[in-house]
């Protein structure tokens, strides 16, 4: 089994910055993506950016591309996700999730495996 566990969310102001936290466990040396997701309150989910095992990143949308930055410390099973210049419209649930699956673009919340229980980020203006 594996098992993620998102940490870092909160209450910030527009303009602020966050680094949210994906802390894998388990039976992790068989993936091969993880990416963050996000869904905001009435939406769905929504891809946010994601990156392989030997690090190959799948970027944001156009709209999230300059201010969404993926990480990871393989020391600390962890990958990162920085959001910088928060707007309103970042407010939602963060969530990391695990896949094996290669063969796809890792666009799509439908070919991962595993999730996290997710983060709340909350912007005020």
């Amino acid at each position: 089994q594996v098992q993620l566990v998102e940490s870092g969310g909160g209450l910030v102001q527009a303009g602020g910055s966050l680094r949210l936290s994906c802390a894998a466990s388990g039976r992790t040396f068989s993936w091969y993506r993880l990416g963050w997701f996000r869904q905001a309150p009435g939406k769905e989910r929504e891809f946010v950016v994601a990156i392989t095992s030997n690090s190959v990143i799948t970027s944001p949308p156009d709209s999230m591309k300059d201010r969404f930055t993926i990480s990871r410390d393989n020391a600390k099973n962890t990958v990162y996700l920085g959001i910088d210049n928060l707007k309103t419209e970042d407010t939602g649930v963060y969530s990391c999730a695990l896949t094996s699956n290669r063969y796809n673009s890792g666009r799509s919340p439908l070919f991962y495996n595993y999730w996290g229980q997710g983060t709340q980020v909350t912007v005020s203006s």
